[in-house]
């Protein structure tokens, strides 16, 4: 992950949004007070989001880790949908 200074992001904000953008690779930002921040972009804020929303509960967290074991285990069946 890239750390840039908040000088450097100003300078340079739109090849950093590119960059961020095209690479899906966040960018911290970092202030002279020691404080810092996350440039991400739009795809990997909503993944972040969705993914947050599927563990939010413990019963959700640990069917899907269950699901995620099966597959590994090639325990999985295939369905064809109808329209």
């Amino acid at each position: 992950m890239q750390v840039v200074n908040y000088t450097e992001a100003r300078n340079n904000f739109k090849s950093m949004l590119d960059q961020v953008c095209d690479d899906f690779e966040p960018m911290i930002i970092t202030r002279k007070n020691g404080s810092a921040a996350v440039l991400i972009s739009i795809e990997e804020y909503n993944s972040f989001k969705e993914t947050a929303y599927l563990l939010s509960t413990p019963a959700n967290a640990t069917r899907l880790a269950e699901s995620l074991k099966q597959s590994g285990r090639g325990e999985i069946e295939t369905h064809e949908l109808s329209l």
